[in-house]
């Protein structure tokens, strides 16, 4: 599974690129405009993501307006299995989580990330073949404790 943190803050951008990394390829971008251009060379290199986590509210360009942008990449260039893309914010509100949606992501996930609802996730994205491990929950708790 090839997958992209978009994420601005450290502590939650470690936590997810330390699990998906356990599943393959996992990079990271700092902003939605970093988020736009690794999904632009990825295209290029024919290497498309599977999956995308993008926060909602970063510099440069936030979440939503970057999620536009990919759906519009991949509509050019014809992309048939686009990524699938989960929103994650701390804000739960369902103004947020509809305008998300609206934006063509795939699900959404409210801060602190659960580990196991995210699981769930990749599971009902079909993308559970990749996930054969079980995580080691253990290390993701400490992890976010030591962080946290």
């Amino acid at each position: 599974m090839k997958s992209l943190v978009a994420e601005d803050d450290a502590t939650s951008r470690k936590l997810l690129h330390t699990f998906l990394s356990r599943y393959g390829e996992c990079d990271i971008a700092t902003d939605g405009e970093e988020a736009v251009n690794a999904v632009r060379l990825a295209h290029q290199n024919r290497q498309n993501y599977d999956l995308i986590c993008m926060d909602i509210r970063m510099p440069k360009m936030d979440g939503q307006v970057a999620i536009q942008e990919i759906r519009k990449l991949e509509a050019a260039t014809g992309i048939t299995k686009t990524a699938r893309i989960i929103m994650t914010t701390a804000d739960s509100n369902m103004d947020t989580v509809e305008s998300a949606l609206l934006r063509r992501c795939n699900a959404y996930l409210v801060k602190p990330i659960d580990i196991t609802k995210l699981i769930k996730q990749l599971k009902d994205f079909g993308l559970e073949q990749q996930i054969t491990r079980a995580p080691d929950l253990g290390l993701i708790t400490f992890f976010i404790l030591r962080v946290g």
